[in-house]
C-alpha cells in the first residue's frame, strides 16, 4: 500500500439546538470532549497504529462522556432502560460487526468489534447480543453508571407528551462516530448510539446497519452517519454515497452533499455524516442546523465546530 497522511474525524450528533440555547460553558464542554476523542485517535495513527484501533478508541471517549447519546450518556427507552446499538466497519474486505438492543455495556463499540473479529456473524441483537457481551469479557457497568438527571428529565417530559424524541426536545440527533485513514491508507468507521428517548418495541435505527449508518471500503470511503435513522435506513445513505462515487464518478464531497441535500432532504430526512476517502481531507456534511464535529486535515490542522 502507498503511504498516506493519517487523518481522522469524529462527530457527536447532528441537528444542534438553536445557538442561543447553547451557552458558552456547555459549548466548551462539548468541544472539549470531541477534541479529546479526536486526539486519542490521532495519536494512534501518528504512532503507526491502524485505522481500526483509532476509530474504536475515539468512539470510546465519546461513549464515556455523559454529554452524548451513546454509552454512558444514552437516553432512556419507554421501559426506563438504556438500549444501545453500535457498528464497527473495517475497509479491509468490509469486515463488519454490529450489535443492537444491548444494556450495561460500558463501550458498545468494543462489543461490535468483537462481533467482527470473534464470530462468523455481522449483526447480533437483543438477548443473544447481551449473552455474547456477558461471555466476551467486555466491561459491564451497573445501571447507575448510565443514569443522569438530565436524561431522566428528558424521558419524563417525553412520557408526559406520549412522544418519542430524537435524543431530546432540542432537535439533536445524539449518535457518535469516527472515521479514520491510517498511514497505509486503510480506512475504518465506528458509530454508536443510545437511540431515541422513550423508544418502544425494540426500535433500531440506522447506526448498526452496515451501508446505512456506517460503511467502510478501502477503495471508496469510510462513513459514519447521524440523523433521523428511519430516513437514513430508507435511503441507505452511507451506501448511496459510496455508490455515487463508484458508479456516478463523483468525489466524496459531491457524493455526500448530493445524497444529504437531494433524496434525503426532499423526503424530510435531517442529519449529517463524516467521511474519509483514500486521499484528501475528511468530509463533514449535514443538512440541518449543525453537527457536533472535530477533525484533523492533511496539513495536521485541528478543527472543532458545532454550527
Amino acid at each position: 500500500m502507498k503511504k498516506t497522511e493519517p487523518i481522522i474525524a469524529v462527530h457527536g450528533g447532528a441537528g444542534t439546538p438553536n445557538k442561543n440555547e447553547l451557552n458558552k460553558e456547555k459549548e466548551s464542554a462539548y468541544l472539549n470532549d470531541l477534541q479529546t476523542a479526536l486526539l486519542k485517535g490521532y495519536e494512534i495513527l501518528q504512532s503507526g497504529g491502524i485505522a481500526e484501533d483509532a476509530v474504536v478508541e475515539a468512539v470510546k471517549v465519546l461513549e464515556d462522556s455523559p454529554l452524548f447519546n451513546a454509552g454512558r450518556g444514552s437516553v432512556f427507552n419507554s421501559e426506563g432502560q438504556h438500549e444501545m446499538d453500535a457498528c464497527f466497519a473495517s475497509g479491509e474486505n468490509r469486515k463488519t460487526g454490529a450489535i443492537a438492543g444491548i444494556t450495561r455495556v460500558r463501550n458498545p463499540i468494543v462489543l461490535a468489534r468483537l462481533v467482527a473479529e470473534k464470530t462468523p456473524h455481522v449483526f447480533l441483537s437483543g438477548p443473544g447480543a447481551q449473552k455474547f457481551a456477558e461471555i466476551s469479557g467486555v466491561e459491564l457497568m451497573p445501571d447507575e453508571w448510565f443514569f443522569s438527571t438530565h436524561r431522566f428529565q428528558q424521558w419524563q417530559d417525553a412520557r408526559k407528551l406520549e412522544e418519542i424524541w430524537l435524543d431530546h426536545g432540542e432537535k439533536k440527533f445524539g449518535t457518535v462516530g469516527a472515521v479514520a485513514r491510517d498511514k497505509l491508507g486503510r480506512l475504518a468507521a465506528a458509530t454508536s448510539t443510545g437511540g431515541m428517548t422513550n423508544k418502544r418495541f425494540g426500535r433500531v435505527g440506522d447506526t448498526p446497519i452496515f451501508g446505512t449508518g456506517t460503511f467502510a471500503d478501502n477503495k471508496l470511503c469510510a462513513i459514519s452517519c447521524t440523523g433521523h435513522g428511519e430516513y437514513f435506513i430508507r435511503y441507505v445513505v452511507a451506501h448511496q454515497v459510496a455508490s455515487a462515487m463508484q458508479y456516478g464518478r463523483l468525489n466524496l464531497q459531491e457524493a455526500a452533499w448530493n445524497v444529504l441535500n437531494g433524496i434525503l432532504l426532499e423526503d424530510g430526512g435531517e442529519g449529517g455524516l463524516i467521511a474519509i476517502g483514500p486521499q484528501g481531507d475528511p468530509v463533514l456534511a449535514f443538512n440541518c442546523a449543525g453537527m457536533f464535529r472535530a477533525w484533523v486535515d492533511t496539513q495536521n490542522n485541528f478543527h472543532a465546530s458545532i454550527f
